[in-house]
């Protein structure tokens, strides 16, 4: 079921240890997955975000939504927050579109979720704006803190840390994938704000970022604001555990 309403060359460096890891990679592409439990047409998009998060030059997100939980079953990773944020990318496109598996890229494009074609096509469209993506993002895991960078180009943006459960795996008894366990990847399991600004550095306790299954965290520097979203000005990520 595809449920519709209207409404290069990667550089990477990484150093680790038993107390730091910072990780600096030329970022692409933001690669939004909204799925549910309750789409038989997820899973496979659900697979292959989980071959995108393999790719270092990726940010690579799950964010299952909630609006197909009446079809009978009850998506268990499933946010409010995330039908809101997928409603609120429709509104700002002419084509208003939302479904699942439905990807946004970089903010500003949509795919399907399983077509990865279409994926790569939206990310080259995307990188046509020379907005997107143009502020390198750096950060680093220090001394039980999370640190984000970046300098800004006098442009407002929010800046946001997406703590990530890297691998979850569900065992469906109802519904459409009744009889399935599908496992999903990067899962976004909760949201901070660090700041509107135009750039410098900030600091957060891995305590408040952490989670069941969290291992992973993404920093978003975004146009907009959460209610009307812009395109995705920055992004990096980093293991935390």
């Amino acid at each position: 079921m595809i449920g519709r309403s209207l409404a290069y060359v990667a550089v990477v460096a990484c150093a680790s240890a038993a107390t730091l890891t910072i990780c600096h990679a030329q970022t692409r592409a933001v690669v939004e997955l909204f799925t549910s439990q309750g789409c038989s047409s997820c899973p496979a998009a659900d697979h292959l975000l989980g071959e995108l998060a393999n790719d270092p030059t990726l940010v690579s997100m799950s964010l299952p939504i909630d609006y197909w939980d009446y079809l009978g079953w009850k998506d268990t990773l499933a946010e409010p927050r995330n039908t809101a944020r997928q409603r609120a990318y429709s509104k700002l496109r002419p084509d208003r579109e939302i479904y699942t598996p439905q990807v946004v890229v970089n903010g500003s494009f949509h795919a399907l979720g399983s077509d990865r074609a279409a994926i790569e096509k939206m990310i080259a469209k995307s990188r046509q704006n020379t907005s997107a993506l143009a502020l390198p993002v750096s950060v680093s895991v220090a001394s039980g803190k999370l640190n984000a960078s970046f300098t800004g180009d006098g442009r407002a943006a929010e800046v946001w840390v997406v703590s990530l459960a890297k691998a979850v795996t569900v065992a469906i008894s109802r519904g459409e994938n009744k009889g399935k366990a599908v496992t999903y990847h990067n899962v976004a399991r909760n949201w901070y704000k660090l700041a509107s600004t135009d750039g410098k550095t900030w600091s957060i306790p891995l305590k408040e970022i952490e989670g069941e299954g969290v291992g992973q965290a993404a920093v978003l520097v975004q146009g907009g604001t959460i209610e009307k979203p812009g395109i995705i000005l920055g992004a990096a990520m980093a293991s935390i555990r």
